[in-house]
């Protein structure tokens, strides 16, 4: 059995973001397919957030990914986002993930790397640790057990 990872405090996180490598393998599964599976993630973390992880597209499964019409947002570290559905035989996820194509000069190793809603997949993990969701529809942020909060994103937290 491996060592507990030290506990991380979300309110302890940056402001303005920091964005560092993600040290656990990554694995997105949708449908009973591999989506993702990557060791060469990033992740950012932010005042009051669960980890986003970001994955570079040589490691998603783009055969399933397709631009979306849904929606696109703009971050003010980050820069304009655009989105992503997933299609997995019958299944269409709309915006499941997203990805800054230009992204700010502080962000810049960010270009064209996808992050996932972990609510909107049926299996995400690190390692072997499977990830919690993070509540709301606007975040999406990765918990896991060494990861505490409490969290920005559901009901009642927005003017934190």
């Amino acid at each position: 059995m491996s060592e507990p990872r030290p506990q991380e405090n979300v309110w302890e996180y940056p402001r303005p973001p920091a964005l560092v490598v993600c040290e656990r393998r990554v694995r997105i599964e949708l449908g009973g397919v591999l989506l993702v599976d990557s060791t060469r993630a990033l992740r950012v973390l932010e005042t009051s957030h669960p980890p986003t992880i970001y994955v570079p597209p040589q490691d998603v499964d783009l055969t399933h990914i397709t631009p979306s019409a849904a929606r696109s947002t703009f971050c003010e570290w980050k820069g304009s986002a655009t989105y992503f559905d997933a299609i997995v035989g019958d299944r269409t996820e709309r915006a499941v993930a997203w990805a800054y194509p230009s992204p700010t000069p502080g962000f810049a190793a960010l270009q064209d790397h996808l992050a996932f809603y972990p609510s909107r997949m049926d299996r995400c993990r690190l390692d072997e640790e499977l990830v919690r969701t993070q509540e709301g529809d606007f975040y999406g942020g990765w918990i896991t057990d060494e990861i505490v909060g409490p969290f920005k994103g559901g009901p009642g937290t927005w003017g934190w």
